[in-house]
């Protein structure tokens, strides 16, 4: 298998535009039946009215879309170096390599597979991150093995969209965002104190104009909250109860606020970073994730950021792992012959602009 990631940017922009296209349909239809109801023929002005609001439907639909814009592109490294004192058997090596986003398009440039990996492969994980998943059978001492992966990472700024009257929060899920919803590994969505701030704001919501204004009330409660302190990663609730807590907790808090007031929410994992990203749709179901900067500069609805996206997600099934995990790291487990251990080296670094 060679690394050629999937591009979901393709699959989302032409499911997009069938939704697009299936909706102004509807519009046109209901314009005809209703003139023939009324008339033998749609008269002119009734053709007009109804381009019209085909037009308008547009509009609103290209103005709820992020935009992209100073697309850059950085030469990233992926991949590991095992060095061994004592024979090995049955190793297993997996580590995570960046894939297709709408602001992100990867290019693979050339990879480097050791003789001694008996097999290998890239597995899709939730439809969330890429994983490469090696195999080794029997690694002599003494020996040294090194695989990597050299990408052309292409990132892009994201620019708010035009307008946000008309975006909403979802009604009905599709089975696929339900996974972004409820808890998920120190995410803990359902805690007693998480949910008492949830209803607080919503109350407090109630006067919001749109939900944009709801969504960006729960982001600044966030930043009033929580004072940002380097620290070990905290649930939630804690970072709550102590109003305090790094860039993982501040986002894990706002997640979790969201799932709280049904909005689909998740966390964006980049290099020594991460940040949340919201879920609404626009006036005909049309769905887009919205990214935030939880910890630092002041971002609502655009990102400027242009470290490569490793994984989108929070809740992983993972083969290896018998629980889900909330970031897909790096593993690798193996029989040894005696009680030396193996050195490995994880390769995850930016060789080239």
């Amino acid at each position: 298998m060679t690394l050629k990631p999937t591009n979901n940017n393709s699959l989302t922009q032409v499911s997009r535009r069938q939704m697009i296209a299936a909706s102004v349909t509807t519009v046109m239809l209901s314009a005809s039946r209703v003139s023939a109801q009324d008339t033998v023929a749609a008269t002119d002005t009734d053709s007009e009215t109804a381009m019209s609001v085909v037009e308008e439907a547009r509009q609103l639909n290209a103005d709820s879309v992020l935009r992209y814009e100073s697309p850059r592109t950085d030469r990233w490294k992926f991949g590991m170096i095992l060095e061994t004192p004592t024979t090995l058997s049955n190793a297993l090596a997996t580590f995570v390599v960046p894939m297709d986003w709408p602001e992100q398009k990867i290019t693979p440039v050339q990879k480097n597979i050791d003789p001694l990996v008996t097999g290998w492969e890239i597995r899709s994980l939730q439809d969330g991150a890429k994983q490469v998943a090696l195999q080794m059978n029997r690694v002599n001492a003494g020996s040294s093995v090194e695989v990597s992966f050299e990408l052309d990472v292409e990132r892009t700024r994201i620019l708010p969209a035009r307008s946000v009257d008309g975006l909403v929060i979802p009604q009905r899920l599709p089975s696929e965002l339900r996974v972004y919803m409820g808890n998920s590994p120190d995410i803990d969505t359902s805690n007693s104190r998480i949910k008492k701030a949830a209803r607080d704001l919503d109350a407090e919501n109630k006067s919001a104009e749109n939900d944009w204004k709801r969504v960006e009330r729960i982001y600044d409660y966030v930043r009033e909250q929580v004072q940002y302190v380097e620290g070990p990663i905290r649930r939630a609730s804690d970072a709550l109860r102590r109003g305090e807590g790094d860039c993982e907790d501040m986002t894990s808090l706002f997640v979790a606020l969201c799932r709280n007031l049904r909005i689909p929410a998740r966390m964006v994992w980049i290099p020594d970073h991460c940040y949340p990203e919201f879920y609404l749709e626009d006036a005909e179901g049309v769905g887009t994730w919205y990214p935030c900067q939880a910890a630092g500069s002041r971002q609502f609805g655009r990102m400027d950021e242009y470290r490569p996206i490793l994984q989108k997600g929070d809740r992983f099934k993972v083969a290896e792992r018998k629980l889900p995990v909330r970031y897909v790291s790096e593993f690798f487990r193996c029989d040894r012959k005696s009680n030396k251990k193996p050195s490995l080296t994880w390769i995850r670094q930016m060789i080239g602009a």
